[in-house]
């Protein structure tokens, strides 16, 4: 066992913990995998600071199914074995992977936000890996909202760059409330090797980088037992061209593979 009973009881009741040491062998196959990336990214590579602002926010994902590095750590890594403790999941599939580069002089933030509402699944049974590839301080680190997975809507998403609404239809949505010392934020300093795991509904954001060194990050999000298809009515983010489902299907093993199974 990666994680102990009580740190499985800390995921359900905060939505997210830091586990410590555990991707310290894994670090160089990530950044050999990260750099692929930059220098041939996918269709999905976004630039989100504009020309003339300074420094540098990029980000790609869904590579994994061509860059091996990334493939290795998902499918021969603790990771999706780990998942499956957290979410007390018998099975285990990857959703996909995401990396995120703010280089120096960054200034523009990862605003707070919610994965699930972006994503065409529903369920309780998620994890989300935080991978730092950088040695990362409290000024420059991911930072969680702890117990936002529990609130009663899900928060309505929104285009980062216009704020403007993502689908047509919000009336499920809740709006985003004041982010401030009221709530119970998880700002971790992580050393390589270590990680965040936090729940597809957990908010979280990120500031810029101010730092004179760059801050790359590797996730990955992974699906438990009670993860089903849902339209939410308008184009996802992944988008996910070309999947047929009905609302309540399982995920296709096809377009998201088991990774992990414990059949005790």
């Amino acid at each position: 066992m990666y994680l102990s009973e009580s740190q499985v009881q800390d995921y359900e009741r905060d939505g997210a913990i830091v586990i410590k040491g555990v991707f310290k062998d894994w670090i160089d196959c990530l950044v050999t995998g990260f750099d692929k990336v930059l220098a041939d990214p996918s269709e999905h590579g976004r630039e989100n600071v504009a020309q003339g602002d300074g420094g540098r926010f990029f980000e790609d994902y869904c590579n994994w199914q061509r860059i091996e590095e990334f493939k290795r750590w998902i499918t021969e890594s603790p990771a999706a074995e780990i998942a499956a403790q957290a979410t007390r999941s018998k099975r285990i599939q990857v959703f996909h992977e995401h990396i995120l580069l703010k280089e120096p002089g960054t200034a523009k933030a990862t605003p707070w936000h919610q994965d699930m509402p972006y994503y065409c699944v529903s369920g309780e049974q998620t994890a989300s890996y935080w991978v730092p590839l950088d040695a990362v301080t409290k000024a420059n680190s991911l930072q969680v909202v702890l117990g936002s997975h529990r609130w009663p809507k899900l928060v309505r998403p929104t285009r980062w760059s216009t704020n403007e609404p993502w689908y047509q239809s919000d009336l499920d949505y809740m709006d985003m409330p004041e982010i401030d010392s009221r709530q119970n934020i998880l700002v971790p300093k992580l050393e390589l090797g270590d990680c965040v795991l936090f729940n597809f509904k957990t908010v979280h954001g990120a500031p810029g980088n101010s730092l004179t060194s760059r801050r790359r990050a590797f996730s990955t999000r992974f699906m438990g037992d009670d993860v089903r298809y849902i339209n939410r009515g308008g184009p996802t983010s992944p988008p996910f061209d070309g999947l047929v489902q009905k609302d309540g299907d399982k995920m296709p093993l096809d377009w998201f593979p088991e990774v992990y199974y414990n059949d005790k």
